[in-house]
């Protein structure tokens, strides 16, 4: 009866630090997302203009994480990864729980591809197609719902014109 009392204790425990590791997980991705550089970009479609409240991703290891572990992103939002020079890029989705848009821009600011409703979790590379200078995702649905097209352009301090 003692071991059974003690196994039981032990489970609890083990739940109990779980619970407790989750939670701390949890918080980093919330104070990481609080931490983070947030700007504004438009994006000029033939519909008119898309405000997108960004997040930038310029240093490696922000561009290696992108938006991996996070459960949400918010409809008007979205992460800006800047590549610094138009060079062929190749995103892919490990880690990210939320299917995404892919707007693959060149440094002009216009919209060179579009990958729509990447799969969560792939390790399928998704390619550019070209040099690009920088990549901005958003919520899947967003370019099919607002109307954003290959020639495009994207307006932000990142790109000429901007």
């Amino acid at each position: 009866m003692r071991i059974a009392h003690l196994q039981a204790r032990s489970r609890a425990g083990v739940a109990r630090m779980l619970a407790a590791a989750f939670a701390l997980a949890f918080l980093f991705t919330a104070l990481s997302a609080q931490a983070a550089n947030f700007e504004k970009l438009t994006i000029d479609t033939k519909a008119g203009p898309v405000a997108v409240n960004i997040e930038l991703a310029v240093t490696p290891a922000e561009r290696a994480k992108g938006l991996m572990y996070r459960a949400q992103l918010a409809p008007d939002a979205g992460m800006l990864f800047d590549f610094e020079v138009d060079q062929p890029v190749y995103m892919w989705m490990k880690n990210t729980y939320i299917p995404l848009d892919m707007l693959f821009i060149r440094a002009d600011g216009r919209v060179a591809s579009i990958a729509t409703d990447t799969t969560p979790l792939s390790t399928e590379t998704i390619s550019s197609g070209g040099p690009v200078r920088a990549v901005l995702e958003l919520p899947a649905g967003t370019v099919r719902a607002r109307g954003i097209a290959v020639g495009d352009r994207v307006r932000h301090r990142l790109f000429a014109g901007g």
